[in-house]
C-alpha cells in the first residue's frame, strides 16, 4: 500500500490529502473557527467504513448470484458513558430472504475496516527530518 501524505495548507485547520492519484481535502466546521471546506478526519474514518462494508457486501452477493438492487449505510459516532461507539445502519434493497439478508449483515461485518476498527491496534509515530 502506497503512503497517504497528509500536509498542512497554511489555512487554518485545513489539511490537503494524496492518496494515489486523488487529491482531498480535510478540514473543522466553521464553529470550531474553520472554513469547513472538507469532511472532518472522523468523517473520513465513518465513510471508509461504510463504503468498506458495502464494497463487501456487493462482492459477496456477485460471487452468491443475489440480486442487491442497492446496498446503503448510515454511519454514526455515537458518545457512550465507556466512549465511543460507532452505529451501522445498513439497508438491503432487493428480493433477498431473511437469511440471506442476515448473511450479507455478517459478511459487511467482515470488511477490512470493521475488523481494523474494531481491534486495538497500536500506531506508532516516528519523527523524521524535515
Amino acid at each position: 500500500m502506497l503512503p497517504i501524505r497528509v500536509s498542512s495548507t497554511g489555512s487554518h485547520y485545513q489539511q490537503k490529502i494524496g492518496i494515489r492519484q486523488f487529491q482531498l481535502a480535510a478540514d473543522k466546521p466553521i464553529e470550531v473557527g474553520s472554513a469547513d471546506t472538507g469532511p472532518t478526519p472522523t468523517e473520513y474514518v465513518l465513510a471508509g467504513l461504510g463504503a468498506c462494508k458495502t464494497m463487501t457486501i456487493q462482492m459477496y452477493a456477485e460471487r452468491k448470484g443475489w440480486l442487491v438492487e442497492k446496498i446503503s449505510v448510515d454511519v454514526t459516532l455515537e458518545k457512550t458513558p465507556d466512549g465511543s461507539q460507532i452505529n451501522a445502519l445498513l439497508t438491503l434493497k432487493g428480493n433477498l430472504t431473511d437469511e440471506q439478508r442476515q448473511r450479507m449483515k455478517e459478511i459487511g461485518d467482515r470488511c477490512p475496516v470493521h475488523k481494523l476498527l474494531s481491534h486495538s491496534l497500536p500506531i506508532q509515530t516516528t519523527l523524521r527530518q524535515p
